[in-house]
């Protein structure tokens, strides 16, 4: 078992990666959708990943309970889990957490993201308990706009943490610029750095 984290900005190429990155693993692969469509754009989105998929490759469209898994033939048959992505996941709790984000206590968005936290975890236990590959893919979101609004605050930081609590659980991570992955951490090791000047 072995956790591969994949993170990048937006169409980055961050999926594509990843997906190669299964095929490299095993052709015996479930895809964890975590997408929930919402609008035309989302149901374009869904489409162009569905299409760039194997056909060969099953779908479960999941982004909690990952306890549950254990109940898919698909889960059980396969040896690769890719799950795409996360920030669609913690999006998801803030919506269907029905918080009023503007005028909240601060202490209600820690709870929700203690429970994000440890829904990410748990599935991370999950895939290790069932002798599975695990790749999580996930936006970088500190790197761009402040957002001007609590709501966006909110999902950036609570990104910006949960990513580093999957950076730390990773075997290997690897960060998309462009399309060029630059990898940072390979069987817990941080790749190491030396200025070459």
């Amino acid at each position: 078992m072995s956790v591969t984290f994949v993170i990048g900005g937006a169409r980055s190429g961050k999926s594509t990666f990843a997906e190669q990155k299964a095929k490299e693993y095993s052709d015996k692969v479930v895809y964890l959708a975590t997408s929930v469509i919402t609008d035309q754009a989302m149901e374009d989105r869904v489409r162009k990943h569905r299409e760039q998929r194997p056909k060969s490759w099953s779908t479960i469209e999941l982004y909690s309970n990952f306890n549950e898994l254990i109940k898919f033939k698909e889960f059980e048959e396969c040896e690769v889990i890719l799950i795409d992505c996360i920030t669609t996941l913690i999006g998801n709790f803030m919506f269907d957490s029905k918080i009023d984000f503007d005028s909240c206590k601060v202490s209600q968005v820690n709870d929700l993201e203690k429970r994000i936290t440890l829904e990410v975890l748990n599935l991370i236990k999950v895939c290790n308990n069932h002798n599975k590959k695990l790749i999580i893919v996930s936006n970088e979101t500190g790197m761009g706009v402040v957002p001007s609004y609590y709501m966006g605050n909110y999902f950036r930081d609570m990104s910006g943490r949960i990513n580093r609590e999957i950076a730390e659980k990773s075997d290997f991570m690897y960060f998309i610029f462009s399309g060029i992955p630059i990898k940072l951490k390979s069987r817990g090791e941080a790749v190491k750095w030396e200025p070459d000047f």
